[in-house]
């Protein structure tokens, strides 16, 4: 296979993991083990507690002492055991730390898969800004297959979608060995610093403020994309308790519904070099913002009848939403920084989205929804919850214009190759 074809079954396999059973395990924790919504909150916080530091330290790793591709393999090895073991697991304490464990070893595979991906194009001469997106966007098909995979065979609520992505787990780390080589840029330097030498200075990216004020808003939006993983599918299998949407489509297949999100992901990532190039980073995450309140404000107003097309549309924007922060903000790190710094800086990116703004994401929104929006019989309050993210999202969208400051624009993106 060429490189790009060799790139794309990365993605595939890399997002096929986790699609397997991301939307899915709120079924598998309410209806198949029936308990509790504040500790499901918990096992959703094992992404950002495994994202605030692994992403950062196999980053620095890969700089420094591994080749970027065989740690991926390892690390992807060393998640399917977890993956296989969660099945096994009868309390919600266990499978949180069995889970934690899986998220220690998934997480930093998707910026070291990142990292891979632009070696690999950088040392055939290739663009960057152009032909990352429609390499990337096969990690968003793999993700809708899996969730096709795992609804159709109505294993949505089922310990099958951890066997299911603990097996494409081993063959990705079987393939990861065969990828091309992505040595350490910084082994053996001399004269190095402290800081260099233990592979830090990618922290000091936040010495200037463009990029201080990129990860706090990176931050911020992460926080946002936990809310949509974490209660997106449940939200849809709530409606089931109302006599008159039980029997609709979206509520009989709700992880297919959502798996419109990701349709609308493979778009928007073919879209993004366009935007970019016109509008440059500032305003393309700006656009972000802007789906987030569309996204939210959508679930609010929508139902699985005559609301349908609200639910489909706040899944249609859901891929601007994602791609224009998540996908542009990678290309942003690595065209911004040094090559040196790679691994580490990609690191730090997936550490402030999926790391701080995950956390943020997860206990916030956890003790706000039990709070304020949860009834005495244990139903919730969705019109209103979606409507406090939608404002959360506002908020930002306001804020961002102002304080981000930053000379890549469309100018400077059309002149990238890196």
């Amino acid at each position: 296979m060429g490189i790009k074809n060799r790139l794309v079954l990365m993605n595939f396999l890399q997002f096929f993991i986790w699609g397997s059973w991301l939307l899915t395990i709120g079924a598998y924790w309410f209806n198949n083990k029936h308990w509790s919504g504040t500790e499901f909150g918990i096992i959703f916080s094992t992404m950002g507690i495994s994202s605030v530091f692994m992403p950062a330290l196999t980053g620095i790793i890969s700089d420094r002492f591994i080749n970027a591709e065989k740690l991926y393999g390892l690390l992807h090895f060393f998640g399917a055991i977890a993956l296989f073991y969660l099945p096994q697991v009868d309390n919600p304490t266990t499978f949180f730390w069995v889970m934690l464990v899986n998220m220690f070893f998934y997480m930093p595979t998707i910026s070291l898969s990142i990292t891979v991906a632009y070696n690999a194009l950088i040392a055939k001469d290739m663009d960057v800004v152009k032909d990352y997106p429609p390499i990337r966007i096969w990690g968003t098909i793999g993700f809708i297959v899996a969730l096709w995979v795992v609804s159709l065979t109505h294993n949505e609520t089922s310990a099958n979608q951890f066997y299911i992505a603990g097996f494409v787990s081993i063959l990705l780390g079987i393939y990861a060995f065969t990828l091309p080589k992505c040595p350490p840029m910084c082994k053996g330097e001399k004269g190095a610093s402290f800081t260099q030498a233990l592979g830090l200075n990618a922290f000091e990216l936040f010495k200037q403020q463009k990029f201080a004020i990129f990860f706090i808003f990176s931050m911020l939006l992460g926080a946002a994309l936990q809310l949509t993983n974490a209660y997106g599918d449940t939200y849809i299998h709530d409606f089931g308790t109302v006599d008159a949407y039980k029997d609709t489509i979206a509520v009989k297949y709700p992880a297919i519904i959502m798996s419109i999100s990701q349709v609308s992901e493979t778009l928007f990532i073919l879209a993004i070099p366009f935007f970019l190039r016109k509008f440059g980073i500032k305003y393309v995450m700006l656009f972000s913002m802007l789906a987030w309140v569309l996204r939210f404000g959508l679930f609010a107003f929508g139902n699985p009848s005559d609301g349908l097309w609200m639910i489909i549309m706040s899944c249609i924007v859901y891929g601007m939403a994602f791609d224009f922060f998540n996908i542009s903000g990678s290309l942003f790190v690595e065209t911004q920084t040094d090559s040196k710094i790679r691994g580490s800086a990609q690191g730090l990116f997936m550490m402030m989205v999926n790391g701080f703004g995950a956390l943020i994401g997860s206990f916030a929104s956890g003790y706000i929804i039990q709070k304020y929006f949860t009834m005495a019989d244990g139903s919730k309050d969705w019109f209103h919850i979606w409507i406090t993210f939608a404002s959360y999202a506002l908020v930002l969208a306001i804020i961002f214009p102002f304080v981000f400051k930053d000379k890549f624009g469309p100018k400077v993106v059309r002149e990238i190759k890196h």
